[in-house]
């Protein structure tokens, strides 16, 4: 028996009757790999045997019972329950695309929402086979080859030069239509491959802007390229109007959310795309974007003519919407034909993090260094409630490798670095040492604290792009000069 969708309706209820565990007939199941997909098998009913030993924290499963066919076949039958994860048979099931893969922690995995996808499976209990499931995909009764087995895919970290959360914003309305719109999303799936997509890279999502705004895919939906062009190319046309600025306020609002993938400390990026003009409002959202920390880049394509003019609502909405009107955050193209060109030159915007000015907050681009007072004077237990008030500071901050930084120097007569800005790019690890900083005691010499710090701790970070702060913790006068080496510490950070 086939698997099918037989709707059994009693008192509104729609039920999913599937086959039973399956029987004895049939050749041997086929050995795949922790990693293989629903979609790399092509059958309506297979049978398959998945290895042990699976990582699950590395599996990608998306939907529950019903699975989008980008999903891993094992993942699936553990996240159903059909084996545990030291492996066993298992019977695929191929069902139609369907609409909203739901989101279910079970059996030790979390699967992921997907909005749309174009095929489905589900998994039951497979035949019992004589072959052993192991941590390696084993030979099966058909006769050798020659072909390699296929090595389990590792996660890529990507390209850590450019590390930023990027939601591509395509226009989806019948001002481009339906041929320009499969060419905006072949443009989009070049600029996801150069980016470098992974784990430690780039993370990208994608909304499309038409009647009413839809997020396609969040940033925690596919951390590998391949998955993302995937996931682009299942993306429908939608049509109606061109309501970018609908879309992109709401891009502001719900897409960079925590539970949806965004990373802290890690720019996020909207990168917009308009076919001819905006049929709304998008000054109002480039506002809203900006208060919510967003870079808006434009990429503008066949820009109006003379006689649509009209039509538009601001000519000037491209210098608007963007992040800040300096040029960098606008882009034209002319047309949808021949477009490679014009990806590298993108690429290489979205990955300089230094100009991403709507970034950049009081909380994760400072560098402050914390000159702490560890005279006699301070005594073991005033020196502990030093050490928890600049924990409680720092603790405030985005501190990250691209964010905030944090130093600390303790100072008597002497001054010793307790740990610089290039140290620790963790606010845990920050923390940690902070706790563990020992007492010095001794005599106090503020003024020469201060020159120590700015040559020995400001001096190594001179070209960081970061605002400077010294923030002094003592408790009482210095006995020497403090006046003349803080306003050399002013003068070296004009």
């Amino acid at each position: 028996m086939s698997a099918a969708w037989i709707p059994a309706l009693s008192l509104g209820v729609c039920l999913l009757l599937l086959p039973g565990p399956a029987g004895s007939e049939g050749a041997a199941p086929i050995a795949i790999t922790c990693f293989t997909r629903g979609l790399d098998i092509r059958k309506e009913k297979a049978d398959v045997l998945c290895p042990g030993g699976c990582p699950l924290d590395e599996f990608s499963v998306y939907g529950n019972i019903v699975y989008a066919s980008v999903s891993s076949i094992c993942g699936a039958a553990v996240h159903r329950g059909v084996i545990s994860n030291s492996g066993g048979p298992v019977r695929v099931y191929s069902l139609p695309g369907r609409e909203n893969y739901s989101s279910v922690d079970a059996n030790g995995i979390q699967s992921q929402m997907l909005s749309r996808w174009s095929a489905s499976f589900t998994v039951t209990k497979g035949k019992s086979s004589t072959q052993e499931a192991t941590g390696q995909a084993v030979s099966t009764a058909n006769p050798p080859t020659g072909k390699r087995l296929k090595k389990t895919p590792e996660k890529k970290t990507g390209n850590k030069d450019c590390k930023a959360d990027i939601a591509f914003l395509i226009d989806g309305s019948f001002n481009i239509g339906q041929r320009r719109f499969n060419l905006q999303k072949n443009f989009v799936g070049k600029v996801a491959l150069m980016l470098g997509i992974g784990t430690e890279g780039p993370h990208v999502g994608l909304v499309q802007a038409s009647e009413h705004p839809k997020i396609e895919f969040y940033l925690k939906n596919f951390t590998s390229a391949k998955d993302v062009l995937f996931a682009i190319k299942e993306v429908g046309f939608r049509g109606g109007n061109s309501n970018t600025g609908k879309a992109l306020k709401h891009t502001a609002q719900k897409f960079f959310t925590v539970d949806a993938g965004v990373r802290k400390g890690i720019p996020k990026v909207v990168v917009v795309f308009i076919d001819g003009w905006p049929s709304d409002d998008i000054e109002e959202a480039g506002i809203v974007a900006r208060e919510f920390g967003v870079n808006v880049f434009i990429v503008s394509v066949a820009k109006p003519i003379p006689e649509e003019l009209g039509m538009v609502q601001d000519v000037t909405f491209v210098d608007k919407a963007v992040c800040r009107n300096n040029g960098f955050f606008s882009y034209h193209m002319p047309n949808w034909f021949g477009t490679t060109k014009y990806v590298k030159p993108l690429v290489q915007k979205l990955c300089t993090h230094e100009q991403m000015m709507c970034s950049k907050t009081c909380y994760n681009s400072v560098n402050i260094a914390f000159l702490i007072d560890g005279s006699s004077s301070v005594g073991d237990s005033n020196f502990r409630l030093m050490l928890e008030f600049v924990s409680n500071i720092a603790k405030t901050f985005e501190i990250s490798d691209i964010g905030a930084k944090i130093a600390a120097v303790q100072f008597t007569y002497d001054q010793r670095t307790e740990f610089s800005f290039t140290d620790y790019s963790t606010k845990e690890d920050v923390l940690a040492v902070i706790r563990n900083i020992r007492y010095m005691s001794g005599g106090t010499a503020t003024g020469d604290a201060i020159s120590f710090t700015v040559r020995n701790v400001f001096g190594l970070i001179r070209e960081s792009p970061n605002k400077n702060f010294l923030v002094i913790v003592t408790d009482g006068q210095s006995y020497d000069d403090v006046q003349g080496p803080a306003a050399a510490a002013h003068d070296a950070a004009k």
